[in-house]
């Protein structure tokens, strides 16, 4: 006691320097729980209240502790005196690090004399440091349940089958690389997850498992799985999905309860029968039929390596000396060639949208993909990292090319890339040694070489007749020269200049990597404009024109240069680089005419679309659409959505950013990240989806009339860069509006959740999905979730677990009624899981499955305010000090 009050003083002054904590007041044990990781230092609030309400404490069967706590050592050692405890909770990731992600705690074993606990039944180590299970957990022998994901176990022990009484246990998120042959004697168990570890392969003895109703294994490297499986009578869900299975047993369509078997993404290119004939397997994204195993460029000298599929929430992965191959959720593969790290480095990701503020286009690029931002940023690798990253594949390939560009943290660089067509994906392939953020844009195609002393050459590759001569003595010092070359259509100049005679050659952009002009006069050939020979040349009409960096201002400089005619080609010579663009015309401020001309070709004709879900009006699909790809983006969405017809066309550049604004008795959720000023924010990126699903609602009350309102589009900031002539006629509030398309909300019917105690003719007791620190989901809430399900309740049934003959007895019984087909299946789910204290996020997953990722974002909405009412209410007891954020209490 006298260390536990040594500790407890020493926190407490940190605490009141660094927080200001007040001290516990009162009695805070309540109904034997002592819920204390959802706020900061919790520990030391258990310490104290050992110290102060001995009895009361000792006494809890419920306790949950956050192991990112740094007195959780000193913790440990006094939980042991808890010998009532019945669910214990020392669970990390409720802090996260200068990048955002999510921490693990400081567990890294547990006091042997935690096997005292003969109570316990339920135990959560999650997110914690284990590499291997405490010894002292074998002694549990009234465990129930026992979660350790998100660790480092790389094995279990051999007599883990010792645990007779489990009948949950999840490892998820570690590195098993095999499983014990006495995990066939946990004859109670109900539930293994395994999932996302690197086993390659399952003992015969899991066939053991009587009482199994689910199995997940996805995420691993399994290239085969036993026959035993087919003795797993109870088995109701087995999840394969992302492993490398090239074959599975016809016996698992013999098992009797089975209702849901996932082996999407392996290598399957055959499959039993028997297998295929089940209503309820998935095999989606499986090289069925091909004859060859799919293998990506510059893997074969890979064969061997670990393989890690991230799946799910993960954003993390660990990479060794050994080296590994890792995919992400989008398709992103890696491969770390041995010794590419002596030390293990552990990685993080996230996808990020493409912020204009950050991200910059230079002129006549398109960006391809999202931004991937790998950390730790700077790392540096002994060897090269090859990274593929998938991406839209540009409209345009001539006078194009595809890169990945990178950033440092002050610029952005672009690397040398291929271009490779794998499995259906167009993916840019290239190497790195060092990570940080990456993305793919379509640039001009670039030409470039060093200029030595002695002079050279260089050719277009987009057309060998422009070309650039360095004559000896050009330079002292070697320097670097690129080269860019842009086609201009003569349709956009016959426009512009209203003169079908008018017409210019393919515009030449120079640069080199010196301020130093060329020590002689340098050589450039430029090809007549189109129709032009020196036959037929008119001297007059002539005119080279030279063009800042930016493209802002363009100078006549045919009297400041000697032009030299072949009978296809201008020569002329400079001293230092820039634009260089060959126009033939009578018109005489052609100045002018090329910025007008060159404005035009940055820019993109759209329309906008605004269309409403035929089942669900509320749900509303906005979308900047380029003209050409209009028809074919109706046609898709015709079958689930009406709307108007298209606005008309209006121009925007690349990265232009733009609003949509609800109108006339319609709106939105003013709380959305995306909303500014109660408008929501977009960015025009051609080859993206420039789309947003949202829930529109309306003040006006919709029980007698319909509500005809409106949404409007409006420009926003103007890309940097931008000639100053567009930027001009994007001020002012006239010019801002874009365009406007109707949305009319029907007038509501009477529905069942106006008298929730009827439930439509059902009769369900009350029901409170969750628990308090994580928020509930009320039966008025599960009423309005079903409210928006329509015809997709059944593949939302499936997916949260209810098998087909549940479906369709659900079905046969409400056979004339929608509504209480969908309530039906619902508040079944609900009954049957409410004590489930992972059901909301079941929940969530199915709705993500079931292509309803708006009821998904609805939920997650709800359990958010629960998360923050919880806050509130525990600072009103003194357990939370008031300065500290919401972001502390992550449960």
């Amino acid at each position: 006691m006298e260390k536990m009050a040594e500790q407890l003083s020493l926190s407490g002054s940190c605490r009141e320097e660094t927080s200001g904590a007040p001290a516990l007041a009162g009695p805070c044990v309540a109904d034997n729980r002592l819920n204390l990781d959802v706020y900061p230092d919790g520990c030391c609030h258990f310490l104290r209240l050992l110290k102060e309400q001995r009895e009361e404490v000792v006494q809890i069967e419920f306790l949950r502790l956050s192991s990112n706590d740094c007195l959780i050592g000193t913790t440990l050692d006094s939980l042991p005196h808890l010998e009532h405890l019945k669910s214990l909770v020392l669970k990390g990731g409720h802090t996260t690090d200068k990048f955002g992600c999510l921490q693990h705690g400081f567990l890294t074993g547990l006091p042997q004399d935690f096997g005292n606990l003969r109570c316990l039944t339920h135990l959560d180590l999650s997110f914690n440091r284990l590499s291997t299970l405490p010894s002292c957990i074998l002694h549990l022998h009234s465990l129930h349940t026992l979660l350790v994901n998100n660790n480092s176990l790389v094995a279990l022990p051999e007599n883990f089958g010792c645990l007779s009484k489990l009948t949950f246990f999840s490892a998820a998120r570690n590195m098993l690389r095999d499983l014990p042959q006495s995990i066939g004697e946990l004859s109670m168990l109900h539930t293994l997850d395994l999932s996302e570890n690197i086993l390659h392969l399952l003992p015969e003895e899991i066939g053991n498992l009587q009482h199994c109703e689910e199995l997940v294994l996805y995420g691993n490297s399994l290239l085969s799985i036993p026959d035993s499986l087919a003795n797993l009578k109870s088995l109701r869900e087995l999840s394969l999905h992302s492993n490398f299975l090239v074959t599975v047993p016809p016996s698992l369509a013999s098992l009797p309860n089975l209702s849901k078997l996932d082996l999407q993404s392996n290598c399957l290119r055959a499959v039993p029968a028997e297998i295929q004939a089940l209503p309820f397997v998935d095999l989606r994204l499986n090289p069925l039929g091909e004859t060859e195993p799919f293998l990506w460029a510059g893997e074969s000298s890979a064969r061997g390596l670990r393989r890690i599929r991230i799946l799910g929430e993960n954003r993390s992965f660990l990479v060794t000396s050994e080296g590994c191959k890792v995919v992400l959720p989008s398709e992103i593969h890696f491969c770390f060639p041995p010794g590419a790290t002596s030390d293990p480095v552990q990685i993080t990701f996230q996808h990020l949208k493409p912020d204009p503020q950050w991200v910059k286009l230079r002129h006549h690029d398109v960006l391809l993909s999202g931004v991937l931002e790998l950390q730790p940023h700077g790392v540096k690798f002994q060897k090269e990292v090859q990274i593929w990253m998938p991406f839209v594949p540009p409209q345009i390939l001539h006078e194009h090319e595809v890169v990945v560009r990178t950033f440092d943290g002050q610029s952005w660089s672009d690397l040398r890339t291929r271009v490779e067509e794998k499995g259906g994906l167009m993916v840019a392939h290239c190497s790195v040694l060092h990570f940080s953020w990456f993305l793919v844009v379509s640039r001009l195609a670039q030409d470039e070489c060093k200029v030595p002393a002695r002079g050279t050459f260089l050719f277009s590759s987009v057309d060998p007749n422009i070309k650039v001569i360095f004559p000896r003595g050009v330079t002292k010092e070697p320097r670097h020269v690129k080269m860019q070359v842009l086609h201009v259509p003569s349709k956009e100049i016959h426009e512009i200049t209203a003169d079908a005679e008018s017409r210019a050659s393919p515009l030449l952009c120079l640069s080199q990597d010196s301020m130093v002009d060329f020590l002689k006069p340098v050589r450039i050939q430029l090809p007549f404009p189109p129709g032009v020979t020196r036959l037929n040349l008119d001297q007059l009409r002539l005119h080279l024109l030279h063009g800042d960096l930016e493209g802002q201002t363009w100078d006549d400089i045919t009297s400041q240069v000697v032009l030299k005619f072949t009978h296809i080609y201008v020569t002329f010579e400079v001293t230092h680089f820039s634009w260089y663009w060959l126009w033939y015309t009578t018109k005489t401020y052609v100045e002018g005419i090329a910025k007008k001309v060159y404005e035009r070709l940055r820019l993109y004709q759209v329309n906008f679309i605004a269309l409403q879900r035929k089942k669900d009006p509320e749900q509303v699909l906005l979308q900047c659409v380029p003209k050409h790809k209009v028809d074919p983006v109706l046609e898709r969405l015709q079958n689930r959505y009406r709307g108007p017809e298209p606005s008309d066309m209006v121009e925007m550049f690349e990265g232009e950013q733009f609003f949509a604004a609800f109108e006339r008795g319609i709106s939105i959720d003013m709380d959305r990240p995306d909303c500014v000023d109660g408008r929501l924010s977009f960015v025009f990126y051609s080859h993206l989806k420039n789309m947003k699903e949202v829930y529109v609602t309306s003040p006006v009350d919709r029980k007698g009339q319909a509500v005809k309102g409106q949404v409007s589009f409006y420009r926003g900031a103007v890309p940097e860069n931008v000639p100053e002539d567009a930027s001009r006629r994007r001020k002012g509030a006239d010019s801002l509006w874009l365009a406007t398309l109707p949305i009319k909300l029907p007038q509501l019917k009477p529905h069942c959740d106006e008298n929730p105690g009827l439930l439509c003719g059902f009769s369900f007791p009350p029901l409170n999905l969750g628990n308090a620190e994580t928020g509930y989901l009320t039966q008025a809430n599960l009423l309005s979730i079903a409210r928006r399900m329509g015809s997709d309740w059944q593949t939302i049934g499936l997916n949260l677990g209810l098998t087909y003959q549940e479906i369709e007895r659900i079905g046969h019984n409400n056979r004339d009624d929608l509504d209480k087909q969908i309530l039906g299946m619902l508040f079944s789910w609900a009954q049957q899981n409410s004590e489930d204290p992972d059901c909301v996020s079941k929940l969530i997953t199915a709705m993500k499955e079931s292509g309803r990722q708006d009821i998904a974002d609805e939920v997650e909405t709800i359990i958010d305010l629960g998360r923050q009412k919880y806050s509130k209410s525990i600072r009103r007891v003194g357990l939370e000090p008031e300065s500290s954020t919401e972001s502390s209490a992550i449960a």
